[in-house]
C-alpha cells in the first residue's frame, strides 16, 4: 500500500486583503468565512475563486485568490435575484400543479421566470404567488448542488412532464454532466451558483406584472406566461425602487406625449413614429443643435440611399451577420393582376439600410485620398429601419424606423487617438447643454462571433484604452460586448430619477476599410487603408428625445420647448395688448401661444402648465396701460411684474440654443 496514497496537499487561499489562509486540504467557502469570523459566515452568500462564483459548500482543491461574497456585493445582489426566480418557480408548482417551468434569468433590477400552463396566470394570482415564496423562505430549505448525467436527467424530467426542461438539457452535448439545484422537495437545472438556503434570500421582493412570452422567443412556438419580480437588499432598497417607478410612470414618454400632443404611434405602421406638430418642433430644434455642434467640431453632413444593394452589405459582412434585422426589398415591379403571386421570387435583393456605414465608405472611395486628406469626418441625419420584434417595440425608446446622429472619421492610425479624445469631449460638451453631466464609460471588447484577426482586434482594443486613457476618462469593461468589426466605447448618461441609458458610441474599425476596399495614399506614395471611426452621441433622434422628454418630465428648457410663451389676456378688453406682446415676442424669434379664448384666467393657466408650456405672460387692463406683464413660470405659484421690454430680452436671451461654451 501507498503510504502517500491519503496524504493531501495543503491549500492556500490568498483573500482580497493579501493576506493568506492555509487548509489541509479541500475546503469549502463555509469553513473559510467561518475561519474568518462568525459575522462574516452569517452574511456569506458565496465564494469568488479565482475569479468565477461558486456556492459556498462547493470544495476548492488547489490554490486560489478567493473573496467572500455578501449581499453588499453587486454579485451578491445579482445571486439573490437568481434564487428569487427560483423560489418563484417553487412556489408556482406548489400552488399550481402540472405547471411546468422552462427559463427564469436575472434582469436589470429583478427577474423572470416562464411558465407553461394552459390557463395563463394573471395579475391576480401574483399575490398568492409571492406569500408562498415567503412562506418558502422562511422554510430556510437548504440549497444543494447535484451533478447528474445528462441521459438521466433528461429522462427525469420527461417522467414528470417537464418537456420544456428535458428540451433544454438535450441540448446538451451527449455526454455531458449537467447541473441540479434542490431545494427542499423542489428541484430544477441550472449552473449556479446559489445562496445557501432559501432563508437568505430575506424579504424585500415584489412580484411585479405578467406578461405573454413565446418559448425561445420565437413567436413560431408556444406562447409561455412570464412574471416578472424585483428584489433587493433590503426592504429600505425595495421601497425606493417602488418610487422610482412610481416616479417614472408619471415621467412615461408615451403619456406625456398624449398629454403634450407631440406624437402617437399605430398598429398599420409598426415601430414608426407619426410625429406631431409640436412634437416634430422638439425634433427640429434637437436636430439644428446638434448639427451646429458638428459643423463647428469639422465635420460634413453628407446624404446617402435608403434602399442599397445586397452585395454592399455582404461585402461589409452585415448579410450574413444582421440580416435577420433588416428589410429585404425585391428589386421588381409586382404583379399587379389579381391572379398569381406579388412577387415572383427570383429578383434581386436589396435592402433598407440599417445604419449609414458602408454607404460613407462608398463616398470616401470616390476619388483619390491623400494621408494629407485626413482626418476625414462625414456626417449623416440618416434615416434607417432595423427589423425589430413587435413585441419589442418599446414607444419612442424602440422603434424600426430611427434617424440617427451618425459619422463616420476616415483617418490614418496615428490620428485615432486624437480623433477619439476630440470625440469623447465634444459627447461630454453635448451631454451638459443638454441636460446630462453625468456619464459612465465602458470598453465594449471582442464578441465570440467577430469579423477581423486577434491581431487587429488588439490593435483596436489598444488604440480605445489609450483614448480614454488620454481624455483622463475613468472606464470599466463590459467584455464581449463590441460589434462584430470592432470594439467600441459605450458611453452611459444618468437621468433626474437615477436611471442610466447607454447612448454615445465610439467604434474603432479596422476591419470594414478592408472589406470594402477603402484606401488612401501614405507619405510613402503606397495605398494604405483608413481606420473608420463609427461615432454617435445621440445614439437616434427618437430615443433621446424620448429619455429626455421623462427626464424633464416634460418640462422641456426653454430653447427647445415647442410653445415656449403662452399669452394669456385676463379679459378680452386686453386682446389687443395680449397679441401685441405676443408678435414682440414672435418678432425675436420665439415660439408664441396668444390664448384669447372666452375662458377664465385660472383655466387658461391650468390648460398651459399641462401643456408644459414654460414661461406664461398674464396681462389685463393695467399691465396693458403700464407696458408690463406678468411673468408665471411652468411649476412656480408665483407671478413676477415686469416689463415687456425687461421680460422680452431675458426670454430671448434665455431661450437662444446653446453652444457648448
Amino acid at each position: 500500500m501507498n503510504e502517500n496514497a491519503s496524504v493531501k496537499n495543503p491549500v492556500n487561499l490568498r483573500l482580497p486583503d493579501g493576506s493568506v489562509r492555509t487548509f489541509d486540504g479541500p475546503v469549502t467557502g463555509t469553513t473559510l468565512a467561518s475561519d474568518i469570523g462568525p459575522g462574516l459566515l452569517k452574511a456569506a452568500l458565496a465564494i469568488k475563486v479565482g475569479g468565477e462564483l461558486w456556492d459556498l459548500n462547493r470544495e476548492i482543491e488547489a490554490d486560489a485568490d478567493v473573496s467572500i461574497i455578501t449581499k453588499k456585493d453587486d454579485d451578491g445582489l445579482e445571486l439573490m435575484r437568481h434564487d428569487a426566480a427560483h423560489i418563484m418557480a417553487e412556489a408556482v408548482q406548489e400552488l399550481f400543479p402540472g405547471t411546468q417551468v422552462t427559463i427564469g434569468p436575472v434582469i436589470e433590477d429583478g427577474f423572470f421566470y416562464d411558465f407553461a400552463r394552459d390557463k395563463p396566470f394573471t395579475e391576480e394570482d401574483l399575490e398568492v404567488i409571492e406569500k408562498r415564496m415567503h412562506e418558502i423562505v422562511k422554510r430556510d430549505e437548504d440549497i444543494i448542488r447535484e451533478v447528474w448525467d445528462r441521459d438521466d436527467a433528461v429522462a427525469y424530467f420527461k417522467k414528470i412532464g417537464e418537456h420544456y426542461k428535458a428540451e433544454l438539457i438535450e441540448a446538451i452535448p451527449a455526454g455531458e454532466l449537467v447541473t441540479i439545484y434542490r431545494q427542499g422537495e423542489w428541484l430544477d437545472l441550472c449552473r449556479g451558483p446559489h445562496l445557501p438556503s432559501t432563508g437568505k434570500l430575506g424579504d424585500a421582493f415584489k412580484l411585479m406584472k405578467v406578461a405573454g412570452a413565446y418559448w425561445r422567443g420565437d413567436s413560431k412556438n408556444a406562447m409561455l406566461t412570464r412574471i416578472y419580480g424585483t428584489c433587493w437588499r433590503d426592504k429600505k432598497e425595495l421601497k425606493a425602487y417602488l418610487l422610482r417607478l412610481e416616479e417614472a410612470a408619471k415621467r412615461d414618454h408615451r403619456k406625456l406625449g398624449r398629454e403634450m400632443d407631440l406624437f402617437h404611434l399605430q398598429e398599420e405602421a409598426q415601430g414608426s413614429v407619426f410625429w406631431h406638430p409640436q412634437g416634430y418642433t422638439i425634433w427640429l430644434a434637437l436636430e439644428k443643435y446638434i448639427r451646429t455642434r458638428l459643423q463647428g467640431a469639422g465635420y460634413r453632413e453628407v446624404k446617402t440611399p435608403q434602399v442599397l444593394d445586397s452585395k454592399f452589405w455582404e461585402q461589409s459582412g452585415h448579410w450574413a451577420k444582421f440580416r435577420e434585422n433588416m428589410f429585404v426589398v425585391p428589386d421588381e415591379v409586382p404583379n399587379t393582376e389579381e391572379d398569381g403571386p406579388v412577387l415572383s421570387g427570383d429578383a434581386k435583393l436589396m435592402a433598407l439600410k440599417p445604419m449609414n456605414c458602408p454607404a460613407h465608405v462608398q463616398i470616401f472611395k470616390q476619388g483619390i485620398k491623400s494621408y494629407r486628406d485626413l482626418p476625414i469626418r462625414f456626417a449623416e441625419f440618416g434615416c434607417c429601419h432595423r427589423n425589430e420584434a413587435h413585441g419589442a417595440l418599446h414607444g419612442l425608446m424602440r422603434v424600426r424606423q430611427m434617424t440617427q446622429d451618425d459619422a463616420h472619421i476616415f483617418c490614418r492610425e496615428d490620428q485615432v487617438t486624437e480623433e477619439s479624445v476630440a470625440f469623447c469631449a465634444l459627447l461630454a460638451s453635448v451631454y451638459k447643454d443638454l441636460g446630462f453631466p453625468d456619464f459612465q464609460v465602458k470598453l465594449a471588447t471582442r464578441p465570440e462571433m467577430r469579423a477581423g484577426s486577434d491581431e487587429i482586434w488588439d490593435k483596436a482594443e489598444g488604440a480605445l484604452e489609450a483614448a480614454l486613457k488620454a481624455a483622463n476618462l475613468e472606464f470599466e469593461y463590459a467584455p464581449g460586448e463590441g460589434a462584430f468589426y470592432g470594439p467600441k466605447l459605450e458611453f452611459h448618461l444618468s437621468d433626474a430619477i437615477g436611471r442610466t441609458w447607454q447612448c454615445g458610441t465610439l467604434q474603432t474599425d479596422f476591419v470594414l476599410p478592408e472589406r470594402l476596399d477603402a484606401s488612401y495614399i501614405g507619405e510613402d506614395g503606397n495605398k494604405h487603408r483608413p481606420v473608420m471611426l463609427h461615432r454617435a452621441i445621440l445614439g437616434t433622434l427618437e430615443r433621446f428625445i424620448g429619455i429626455m422628454i421623462e427626464h424633464y418630465a416634460g418640462k422641456m428648457p426653454l430653447w427647445m420647448a415647442p410653445t415656449q410663451v403662452a399669452v394669456a389676456p385676463i379679459t378680452s378688453e386686453a386682446d389687443e395688448y395680449a397679441q401685441s406682446v405676443a408678435d414682440r415676442l414672435s418678432a425675436l424669434g420665439m415660439r408664441v401661444n396668444t390664448d384669447l379664448r372666452n375662458e377664465k384666467i385660472n383655466y387658461k393657466v391650468r390648460e398651459h402648465s399641462h401643456a408644459k408650456v414654460p414661461v406664461i405672460l398674464v396681462v389685463g387692463m393695467r399691465e396693458a396701460e403700464e407696458g408690463k406683464v406678468s411673468m408665471r413660470r411652468l411649476g412656480s405659484n408665483e407671478n413676477k411684474v415686469m416689463t415687456l421690454d425687461d421680460a422680452a430680452a431675458a426670454l430671448s436671451a434665455e431661450a437662444v440654443m446653446p453652444t457648448g461654451n
